[in-house]
């Protein structure tokens, strides 16, 4: 992939982002610019693992699916590769899921990159009409639900270790901060 991204010259097309393939890397694609960040932690990747496992259960009873790190297509030539996310129906074999099919994304703040989820991809889920985001801080496991209202989010709920977050949308659960992290 090195060679390829470093030869490329001008904007990124979504057909040559595809093209990629997979990658150790996690390379997202934002309006004709290549956003490249490192495979995730271990405490990160645990963090991940656990929503998942937290919130399973409860989208499997209303027909939805828990995926993590999948490519999102919030409309063309934006692609991000959310930590998790709660969808309706898709096509598993497609390589992109379309950004109408997410009910929920979920991203664990890593501290270097955390501007890039608290600002730009909270303003491009919230421009695609994604209806519930919620942001995990990795250091504490606190959880801060945001709604979508109109065109932006709005801070929803948040749940800190010792405390739990209920969801009632998209799926009925419940996610306890401190069983979140490793070493519990």
């Amino acid at each position: 992939m090195t060679a390829a991204v470093f030869e490329h010259g001008g904007p990124w097309t979504e057909a040559e982002y595809l093209a990629l393939g997979e990658t150790r890397d996690r390379v997202e694609l934002f309006d004709g610019s290549l956003y490249v960040t490192p495979a995730p932690t271990p405490r990160h990747q645990h963090i991940s693992g656990e929503i998942r496992v937290a919130l399973r259960p409860a989208a499997h009873a209303v027909g939805l699916h828990v995926l993590e790190a999948v490519n999102v297509r919030l409309r063309s030539g934006r692609i991000p590769i959310p930590d998790l996310v709660v969808v309706g129906e898709i096509d598993f074999d497609d390589p992109v899921v379309d950004g109408a099919a997410v009910r929920l994304v979920c991203e664990i703040i890593s501290p270097s990159n955390a501007a890039t989820d608290k600002v730009l991809k909270m303003h491009y889920y919230a421009a695609a009409g994604i209806p519930w985001y919620l942001l995990v801080e990795q250091d504490t496991g606190t959880l801060r639900l945001h709604r979508l209202d109109g065109s932006h989010y709005v801070e929803h709920a948040v749940a800190k270790p010792g405390g739990s977050l209920r969801l009632a949308e998209p799926v009925v659960a419940e996610i306890r901060p401190a069983e979140l992290l490793p070493g519990r």
